[in-house]
């Protein structure tokens, strides 16, 4: 197995609202089209079941890490 792949975390809802400091209707609506606060470039879900999403850790960081070089 690849060493990248097996260290692959999802984190739900509320583990995003603490890493990206927003409230979970404005991720939502980061990633509604139709939202004025829509963000192209803030990542999109993947499905987890019939209901559940979680965001893949490493594209959680890497919009993170893009926010902080964009402001220095």
């Amino acid at each position: 197995m690849d060493q990248r792949n097996s260290q692959m975390r999802i984190l739900r809802i509320k583990q995003v609202q603490e890493r990206v400091g927003l409230s979970r209707s404005t991720i939502y609506d980061r990633i509604n089209e139709r939202s004025p606060r829509y963000d192209p470039e803030f990542p999109k879900p993947a499905k987890l079941g019939a209901y559940a999403v979680g965001w893949l850790e490493e594209s959680i960081n890497e919009w993170i890490n893009k926010r902080v070089k964009e402001s220095v």
